[in-house]
């Protein structure tokens, strides 16, 4: 069977359209979870009972965690559905579930009104929203990378994470921007919903984009070609187990770096460091742009030294920066907590772009949705959904402030060992069959 070289049969135009209509999904997906964790003590003071500020924390971090739980099971279905049917129906399916239940989040009465239900419908939202997401990054990134040129598909995919940390940028803006326009009191009465609502618009653009692209074309000449059929998910377990279990170790490495980074840290300069949340979300929102800008500059470095050196790039940034990264993040001021957060932004940043691409990379076209989503997912179910609600929780515990970077340490170290295990990619075209 033939390769298929996408860059002999993808013009610029047709990749910048396909790059900004990925993203947009992205945006949306990870624009709901940021607000969710940037108002985390806000919800927590909403939505649960009061009495003991940390347990309503921490059941406010067990309801983000909870959603996680459904991502596994969303990306099973639909990436088993886009190895079927194609990716572009899917990822049309998956922008509108999320839009729809971020939206929800932000219609739902509180405890004040409906007591014990509120917390409870919060729940449920978040599952939808997590189930719904599920199939979405893989997805998107499998979708760029199966139009990308090979020797660029890191510079390609990398604006998949762009527009993550674009969501999370814009996320902490806005929170920003209605905490310096609104009172504390209004915020609490309703500001806390207008972001939440801000998806709708959004997913119907989103929407709109993915349905006036085509298939790409990788998808497209497996269909075109006489197979039996086949199981993604059983030929999956079945064939690249020893995969999942190498890309998934270096995955919680990505997982919990980029929810320490862009979610809890934030709740860590207030807890810890007595910022207010303000100077939180400046200093976030600093570091997040940073992170932004910094992607398409991994994504060429990935492609020029290959994966496997940008894997070990990756833990020794992770490992030499968190240290410096969450002391500089406890002291409460402006400009250091946002140097704190750079630091480890670029441990972050380099995990992300390069999980992007091995993503595609590491499996073929025919369980390319379905395998990718099912390892992504896991792993972020299990170490990037439970951060927040672990970093707390160790904190807590031990009473050791460092707690969360020794605990990102151990991570990083287990990530390197899954990640050099992997074979090198980056000159690898993305043939439906390998």
């Amino acid at each position: 069977m033939n390769a298929i070289h996408t860059s002999a049969q993808v013009s610029p135009a047709t990749l910048r359209k396909v790059i900004a209509a990925s993203a947009i999904g992205n945006f949306v997906e990870w624009f709901d979870f940021a607000v969710y964790g940037f108002l985390a003590v806000t919800i927590s003071g909403l939505f649960f009972p009061q009495g003991n500020p940390t347990l309503a924390l921490l059941q406010t971090f067990a309801v983000f965690a909870v959603s996680f739980a459904l991502r596994p099971l969303g990306g099973i279905f639909f990436g088993t559905l886009g190895d079927r049917i194609g990716r572009k129906r899917v990822l049309s399916i998956t922008v509108l579930m999320m839009a729809a239940s971020t939206t929800l989040i932000g219609l739902l009465p509180t405890y004040a009104s409906i007591n014990l239900l509120a917390p409870l419908l919060l729940a449920l939202a978040r599952c939808l929203q997590g189930f719904s997401a599920g199939g979405e990054y893989a997805g998107a990134c499998a979708f760029v990378m199966e139009h990308a040129p090979t020797e660029r598909k890191a510079r390609y995919g990398s604006f998949v994470p762009v527009s993550t940390f674009l969501a999370f940028a814009s996320a902490a803006g806005l929170v920003f921007g209605l905490d310096l326009l609104i009172s504390d009191e209004q915020m609490k009465a309703w500001g806390w919903r207008l972001p939440f609502l801000i998806a709708a618009p959004l997913g119907l653009v989103g929407l709109y984009m993915r349905l006036r692209l085509d298939e790409s074309p990788a998808f497209r000449a497996m269909a075109a070609e006489p197979a039996p059929e086949h199981s993604p998910l059983r030929e999956t377990l079945r064939n690249h187990g020893a995969t999942i279990a190498c890309l998934g170790a270096f995955i919680s490495a990505t997982a919990l770096s980029f929810y320490m980074f862009s979610t809890y840290l934030s709740t860590y300069m207030q807890v810890v460091g007595g910022a207010s949340r303000s100077t939180a979300l400046l200093a976030n929102l600093m570091a997040l742009v940073f992170a932004a800008l910094l992607c398409p500059f991994v994504g060429r470095y990935s492609d020029w030294v290959g994966r496997r050196r940008t894997i070990l790039t990756a833990c020794l940034a992770l490992i030499v920066a968190v240290y410096p990264a969450f002391s500089l993040a406890s002291s409460g001021l402006l400009l250091p907590s946002a140097f704190g957060a750079m630091l480890l932004a670029v441990g972050a940043v380099i995990c992300g772009v390069v999980t992007a691409v091995l993503l595609s990379e590491q499996f073929p076209t025919r369980v390319r949705y379905t395998a990718s989503a099912f390892t992504y997912n896991v792993a972020y179910t299990l170490f990037g959904g439970t951060a927040p609600l672990v970093a707390t929780w160790l904190i807590e515990q031990s009473g050791e402030r460092m707690a969360p970077a020794y605990y990102l340490i151990v991570m990083a170290l287990i990530a390197l060992i899954g990640g050099m295990a992997l074979p090198e990619s980056s000159k690898r075209p993305l043939n439906y069959q390998q």
